[in-house]
């Protein structure tokens, strides 16, 4: 639930990928929650809430708490009601940041993030800080036997694909946010098995960073993730694999 940005692939290489179920449903329990609330209860009329049903289902949700979410959402049980936030801030060597959190107290969650960038020295910025520097994309990561560059080409380019890229042991994809779907859509009629698929932010340059820097960043990109309210979590760093191999 990370998104695509390079401190997500630095955390999968560091073995340090979030394994928590507990944490993972928390996050997936929001998603539902705040889609079914955005546009209602019915996934045939809500994409979003379509996917979100789909990733639960993914990561083995049992189908009560998957019912039981978007009924919160809808109004139709008592629960939290949540709120999509979106947060802007700087890191260490002019990094930028951006958070995608639902909450449920926009007050708590504000500090709580605030105090999280000042621990690592960054600032929580306020609205522009940091969205300029990055493009919202539609973005779908296919295992890499489950499609041909071919299949890629003829299928998802054919369906409004932007690009496609070989990241190692996966294809990721990148579309226009309206054509995300119409693409997913395209891949499930060529039954080309999607690993994931998601909305983010990513940036349009990146920014190299070594040594102490890199360290304080890595760090604070998982203790933003690692924060409950926390959703996902996009930056504009990249570090190298040797500079990755002197942290490790």
């Amino acid at each position: 639930m990370s998104g695509h940005s390079k401190w997500a692939t630095i955390k999968h290489k560091k073995g340090a990928l979030d394994a928590k179920r507990g944490k993972l449903f928390t996050k997936l329990i929001k998603e539902l929650t705040v889609a079914a609330r955005m546009a209602g209860g019915e996934p045939m009329n809500n994409p979003r809430l379509r996917k979100a049903i789909s990733d639960a289902k993914g990561q083995s949700m049992p189908g009560d708490t998957i019912k039981n979410a978007i009924k919160r959402g809808t109004g139709e049980m008592e629960g939290a009601a949540y709120e999509e936030v979106l947060y802007e801030g700087t890191g260490p060597g002019g990094t930028l940041f951006l958070v995608e959190g639902a909450t449920d107290n926009r007050n708590r969650t504000v500090a709580e993030i605030r105090k999280v960038f000042e621990k690592n020295n960054g600032n929580l910025g306020g609205a522009g800080v940091a969205l300029w520097a990055f493009d919202r994309k539609g973005l779908i990561t296919l295992e890499k036997p489950a499609a041909t560059e071919d299949q890629l080409m003829e299928v998802a380019v054919g369906a409004g694909a932007e690009d496609y890229a070989d990241d190692g042991e996966v294809w990721t994809l990148t579309t226009p946010p309206d054509a995300l779907q119409v693409v997913l859509d395209a891949l499930e009629t060529a039954k080309v098995p999607v690993k994931a698929s998601q909305l983010a932010y990513i940036p349009k340059t990146k920014k190299q960073v070594a040594g102490r820097d890199a360290e304080v960043l890595i760090n604070l990109a998982e203790v933003l993730d690692d924060h409950d309210d926390v959703q996902n979590v996009y930056a504009d760093f990249d570090v190298s694999d040797e500079e990755l191999a002197k942290i490790s």
